[in-house]
């Protein structure tokens, strides 16, 4: 039956595609059900991984405005205080973690900078620009504060309205105003979160991680991780072993006595989750385990916790730890870390890696197939071949906190490659131009892909951090 669920493109093994009216009529029926029953563990622990509390973000929302009875934009005598109250109770509506804090219309500088002296406990500005002649607003969008301008059509103008850490809307759809608004909310997430660092090198990262996006990253020894991994619930991890392995598609190279210690590796990441309050765990997988320091890689816990919104991310990489943690928060679906190969003859880059989740519309979309395989560099433990949707458009990103950049580009998934080298997962990507991608590439290897795309959100996050956003390719 699994085998009827897998199709080919262009020679290369793919996972089904999902369409989005496909996608939600697929959640409908009962063949959704019986996919996400086949597909995924069936096991879920009582104790779950800690989740970041959702505080809501306070935000100063200014309106700029020519003086009643001026001619102008939109035109004169038009109801400005009526277009305030709509807009007002349709961010509400759209924002509910966010408190909006009136402001008045500000007429001089003086005006603007009494506002900014007030605000010390804001975590930004809606600046909605509703016609012209403008207010003096541009001391708020210099003032290095994080402000979303957004020019209502025909009423507000563009002008100058750049800063360091200032985001524009200029669309007829409310939802892309709402979208950019709602940053603010997970920017406040953000800074309620605690990463989990289990390394024994320096991390530099980890200070500019705490710098621009608040998030506090705590270091682990391998001893803190192994004794959580010793204290694990046996039968639980068990249960987890048995379910993982009846929901794949197929076993190929591990044990059952190493999928034995993936459970366990994961129910012992998990408690130090929820022990720690963390709501995302980085292990220098690689590192520890060549050198025997750790008794099994995290690579299925991993997959477990991705799968059920938290994170688990390889190699120690902080700069991808904080940029799934963020996809999570804005888009309600996992990120995967990959190693990508560009191909020039096919216009193609593959996401390779030898973690990736199998729910990639989120908790509760549905799931695709996966395999157990043994981790690929060194044919040992075991990690997940995941047979990712085809058909889709996938984001790809990576903030580097150090550098204060975020590189990010998207593509259209074509296929599951089938090839004994390099990571398990590979999903093939169509891009426009391969080797424009290749020659610019920069700010290291690895990338997260999220399926959708995600371009605007993730822009505006580091436009608001005060990041410089580079589009690939």
């Amino acid at each position: 039956m699994m085998n009827a669920m897998v199709s080919r493109i262009d020679g290369v093994k793919a996972a089904p595609g999902w369409s989005r009216r496909g996608f939600l009529s697929a959640c409908s029926s009962s063949a959704c059900a019986l996919c996400a029953g086949l597909c995924s563990a069936p096991v879920r622990a009582a104790a779950q991984p800690a989740r970041s509390p959702i505080e809501k973000a306070k935000v100063r929302l200014v309106f700029s405005h020519p003086e009643p009875g001026r001619q102008g934009w939109p035109n004169l005598g038009y109801d400005f205080e009526a277009r305030k109250r709509e807009l007002t109770a349709r961010l509400k509506r759209a924002c509910p973690n966010i408190e909006f804090l009136a402001a008045p219309v500000p007429r001089t500088k003086e005006d603007v900078a009494a506002i900014l002296a007030a605000d010390g406990e804001v975590d930004g500005y809606v600046l909605y620009l509703l016609g012209l002649p403008a207010s003096p607003t541009a001391p708020l969008t210099a003032s290095g504060r994080p402000v979303v301008v957004i020019n209502d059509l025909f009423g507000g103008g563009i002008g100058n309205m750049h800063g360091a850490r200032v985001a524009l809307v200029s669309s007829s759809s409310f939802e892309d105003v709402a979208l950019a608004v709602r940053t603010f909310e997970y920017m406040r997430r953000l800074r309620s979160s605690v990463i989990l660092d289990v390394v024994e090198r320096p991390q530099p990262e980890a200070k500019a991680i705490a710098e621009t996006f608040g998030t506090k990253v705590e270091t682990l020894s391998a001893a803190e991780l192994n004794a959580a991994y010793d204290q694990a619930d046996g039968a639980e991890s068990r249960r987890f072993a048995e379910g993982w392995s009846r929901a794949a598609e197929k076993v190929v190279e591990p044990s059952e006595e190493e999928i034995g210690k993936s459970g366990r590796m994961y129910v012992g990441m998990r408690d130090l989750l929820k022990e720690r309050g963390a709501q995302a765990i980085a292990i220098d997988c690689l590192q520890l385990f060549y050198g025997g320091k750790m008794p099994a890689y995290p690579c299925l816990g991993f997959f477990e916790l991705n799968n059920d919104g938290a994170v688990g991310a390889c190699e120690a990489d902080l700069q991808s730890t904080i940029t799934m943690l963020a996809i999570a928060y804005a888009t309600g679906r996992p990120g995967y870390i990959s190693d990508p190969v560009i191909d020039t003859a096919k216009n193609r880059i593959v996401y390779a890696h030898c973690v990736a989740p199998t729910r990639v519309f989120g908790p509760r979309g549905p799931a695709n197939p996966f395999r157990i395989r043994s981790h690929s560099e060194d044919r040992k433990g075991a990690s997940i071949q995941s047979l990712l949707p085809v058909g889709h458009v996938v984001t790809s990103l990576k903030f580097v906190p150090s550098q204060k950049v975020v590189v990010m580009h998207t593509a259209k998934t074509v296929g599951n490659i089938e090839e004994d080298k390099a990571c398990r997962t590979k999903l093939a990507a169509e891009i426009p131009y391969a080797q424009k991608m290749l020659e610019g590439w920069s700010e290291g290897w690895h990338r997260v892909t999220v399926y959708g795309d995600y371009r605007n959100p993730m822009r505006t996050l580091g436009l608001l951090l005060g990041y410089k956003v580079v589009e690939e390719g």
